[in-house]
């Protein structure tokens, strides 16, 4: 069954190619579009379409399918094209004409919109909570471990102190940036698109004031000609959002990546946590956080892929844009299970607290060393000279006992500061 069946069959190859693998993915979606159909259902009666029975028809009918899916009975047979088509059928099938009467005033086009619209607005609601959650853990590690120092590295070579404070702090506030775009791709998936039909509106007096308040949603994509050209730019929003926590993840798992190795030796997680080797019986292998890094890695290019199937397209629709669902519903599923693993993990971190006593770290307090002569009067320019001659011929003596009370320094971390910032 097609919903644009005119009562001919199209060759087999065609059926295949065209619809992909659509009914998969629209299995996670089917939920949005029974609530768009509900709401779509109840317009129709109000404004005179359906009478008062059909409309209650179609709505006991349309719950009866939320259950279904709420329960994993929800299936789409390889006999229908898509969940829109299922979906009708079930309700062609239990009410009959009331039930062909339900695509009154849509377009398949708009329904996979709102149902987009939806199915977006949950997810990065989910995805904030779980970021809002590695939040609050990377906070309470910052504070667990703030005066547990650490080398701080520029080019890969030892720099300055750092400590486990600012080290957990920094990608919490990190995640701070990473929800703004979180946000603004939610603006724009919270704007109504349903009733633009196929593009250009219908000749039917719809309210869609109605359906948008119906649906929970901010405000309406009024021109239905720009609802249209929203399909593949609400997911590029979105992917932008969820690149920018992925690339925080990923940075994040190349650090304890580095970290647990034995040559650095910072932190370490309990075994269950790690997996061994095939042939190497001393192996505690980070592939938590390696698959953690691939896979944000990937996620990073999600908006590119979403711009170079979108880029080149005039207004209006064209089947590329079924694509974008096949590119953005594995990658929010992906970026969730990164999110979770790595609460989960860290949860369980160990921190070296010796780390800085090994002497070859010694050279991290030269710069403070340095600036112990500044304070005591000496040009900055001429205690740079000196300090660097005393390395170079091996006199150095390290002044351990460091003070850094600027906000945002490892003496003064700002933790309420950016947990404020987060709310």
């Amino acid at each position: 069954m097609k919903l644009w069946d005119k009562g001919f069959s199209t060759d087999k190859k065609i059926d295949h190619f065209t619809v992909g693998n659509d009914r998969e993915l629209d299995l996670v979606l089917a939920k949005y579009d029974v609530i768009a159909s509900k709401a779509h259902a109840k317009m129709l009666g109000k404004i005179g379409l359906l009478t008062k029975e059909e409309t209650q028809a179609l709505c006991d009918e349309l719950d009866q399918i939320t259950k279904s899916i709420e329960e994993g009975n929800f299936i789409i047979e390889d006999s229908f094209e898509d969940m829109h088509s299922k979906i009708e059928y079930v309700l062609t099938e239990k009410l009959g004409d009331t039930g062909k009467k339900i695509h009154t005033a849509r377009s398949r086009n708009d329904q996979v919109l709102v149902a987009m619209h939806l199915y977006l607005k949950n997810e990065l609601s989910e995805i904030k909570e779980m970021t809002q959650s590695l939040f609050d853990l990377l906070l309470k590690l910052a504070d667990q471990h703030k005066e547990v120092l650490l080398p701080g590295y520029t080019h890969l070579q030892i720099a300055m102190p750092s400590s486990f404070g600012l080290w957990f702090s920094a990608y919490a506030e990190s995640l701070v940036d990473d929800l703004y775009f979180i946000d603004a791709a939610y603006k724009v998936a919270d704007q109504n698109p349903l009733g633009s039909a196929a593009g250009y509106g219908s000749s039917f007096p719809i309210d869609r004031s109605f359906t948008t308040e119906e649906m929970g949603f901010g405000t309406m994509k009024y021109n239905v000609v720009a609802a249209q050209m929203g399909r593949g730019k609400v997911e590029k929003a979105t992917a932008f959002g969820m690149s920018s926590i992925a690339a925080t993840l990923s940075k994040m798992a190349m650090d304890i990546c580095l970290y647990m190795s034995q040559n650095f030796n910072f932190i370490s997680f309990p075994d269950e946590l790690t997996t061994g080797s095939s042939i190497m019986p001393h192996k505690k292998n980070p592939d938590v956080f390696e698959l953690v890094r691939g896979k944000c890695n990937k996620l990073q290019a999600v908006p590119n892929q979403l711009i170079l199937i979108t880029n080149n397209l005039p207004s209006g629709y064209h089947r590329d844009l079924q694509l974008v669902k096949e590119v953005i519903v594995p990658a929010i599923q992906d970026l969730k299970a990164c999110l979770e693993i790595l609460t989960f993990s860290l949860k369980e971190i160990k921190v070296n607290k010796g780390i800085l006593e090994d002497p070859k770290y010694d050279y991290l307090f030269s710069v403070d060393t340095l600036n112990e002569l500044v304070l005591g009067g000496m040009p900055f320019r001429d205690a740079y000279k000196k300090m660097g001659m005393e390395i170079n011929a091996g006199n150095f003596t390290p002044k351990r006992d460091i003070k850094h009370t600027h906000e945002g320094s490892l003496g003064n971390l700002c933790l309420e500061e950016i947990r404020n910032k987060m709310k």
